[in-house]
């Protein structure tokens, strides 16, 4: 059975770092064979070195990241961040001088507010993504670094470190900062404070450590797999640790313990379901205001498209931002996705490699939405009911917020493998 697979440079192996792997279409007995977990692609993976990445032949997926810090430098990582964090989220990050009274923002004086005010699902939604899913980051570093030490069982650690990296919105926080800023200086002379620079850093941090945490690199340090010895056609990719294998006797993947079907069950409803729960809350999202200002006793309501138009007569690039994130995001989302899921279930053949790109697009950009939210807590923090001018928050940031979850998690729940079904052969090769 001779079969021939090899791996060709790509511009330059050596001096870049990147290798495409052409498809296999035969059997090698002691090869290491991968499906891609986007387009189910087979294929013969090499080793992939730290300058390098590898990725599918068909869809241009990334499958292996060379990047790969060892444990010792990640669990360094995660002790400065945990040093760091009680600084970014409870310190002052900036204060205003209003009418006499000193008044000081802080990540978690927001979050206090929001729930104060009786909207405590909204405030829940801003302290997941700016506080627990750091903390989880660095809760499941330590437990990787005791779980190696003590022989744990570190895969529900593995399979959340996978799925944190999208719901840690830290950067877009720091963004939301200086929105905030420019929207209450009209007000008052802003003051940064400690917790400013103790969350810019927590946020490079936190950054570098997700850029060089290699998932796929530690799962094959704490659970390494034989390569299975069966026909090509039987391996599955396991969507949760994108193992390439064959279900054990309960029909789990062998390495991650989780259930291993040929196609995501159900991917196509609960999209949907997510999918047309969101538009639906986007309609009061964008109805209702979302911000309500008091000034001098005089009541001003700010829709999102009201508060983008009031932001531009003053800072346009500002009001840009907030227009992408706020209303160009989640508008296109929704869009992209009713495209995609009419085109699977009409068997779409025609320009598949566009409808990948906006799956990708779309997963990218989604997180971007919440900058809204954060914006309001932020300012929220800054201007209270006690002062001749106060700020609260509007009906529609619930709405809104729930809209953009919904919208992450149908793009989260969608298998992008139905996309590709609707070709005849598992290899052919597509364009637009």
């Amino acid at each position: 059975m001779a079969l021939i697979c090899l791996i060709l440079p790509c511009h330059g192996l050596s001096s870049i770092g990147n290798m495409k792997i052409h498809a296999i279409r035969h059997a090698l007995p002691q090869a290491r064979y991968q499906r891609c977990h986007e387009c189910d692609t087979l294929f013969y993976l090499p080793d992939v070195k730290s300058n390098q990445s590898a990725h599918c032949p068909r869809c241009d997926a990334r499958i292996l990241n060379g990047r790969d810090w060892s444990m010792t430098r990640l669990t360094a990582m995660a002790v400065t961040m945990v040093l760091l964090m009680p600084f970014a989220f409870n310190a002052p990050m900036m204060s205003i001088r209003l009418l006499g009274t000193n008044i000081y923002a802080s990540l978690t004086g927001g979050i206090l507010q929001m729930a104060q005010q009786g909207d405590v699902i909204t405030a829940a939604m801003v302290a997941f993504c700016t506080i627990g899913a750091p903390v989880s980051l660095v809760a499941a570093i330590g437990g990787l670094f005791l779980g190696n030490k003590l022989k744990m069982n570190v895969r529900p650690l593995l399979l959340m470190l996978d799925r944190l990296k999208e719901w840690i919105m830290l950067d877009i926080y720091l963004v939301g900062i200086a929105i905030a800023s420019i929207k209450v200086q009209d007000y008052a002379a802003i003051t940064p404070g400690i917790g400013l620079t103790a969350f810019i850093a927590l946020t490079l941090l936190s950054l570098l450590t997700l850029i060089h945490l290699n998932v796929e690199q530690l799962w094959h340090r704490f659970y390494p797999q034989p390569a299975p010895r069966v026909a090509l056609d039987k391996l599955r990719v396991c969507l949760s640790c994108h193992h390439t294998g064959t279900p054990d006797e309960n029909g789990r993947c062998p390495r991650c313990h989780t259930s291993l079907p040929a196609r995501s069950p159900l991917s196509l409803q609960k999209s949907w379901s997510a999918l047309i729960a969101s538009i639906i809350f986007l309609i009061p999202a964008n109805l209702l205001p979302i911000s309500v200002i008091w000034l001098n006793g005089a009541r001003k309501e700010d829709t999102i498209l009201s508060g983008v138009l009031s932001l531009g007569s003053e800072n346009i690039p500002i009001a840009l931002v907030v227009f992408i994130a706020s209303i160009l995001v989640p508008f296109t989302k929704v869009i992209v996705l009713t495209t995609l899921l009419l085109s699977i279930h009409f068997n779409c053949e025609q320009g598949l490699k566009t409808r990948i790109r906006l799956l990708r697009l779309v997963k990218w950009v989604g997180r971007w939405s919440m900058l809204d939210l954060f914006v309001i807590s932020l300012t929220m923090s800054l201007v209270n009911r006690d002062q001749l001018l106060a700020f609260t928050m509007g009906p529609a940031a619930f709405y809104f917020g729930s809209a953009v979850v919904l919208t992450i998690l149908a793009v989260e729940w969608l298998d992008s493998r139905l996309l590709w079904d609707a070709h005849a052969t598992g290899n052919a090769d597509y364009t637009d």
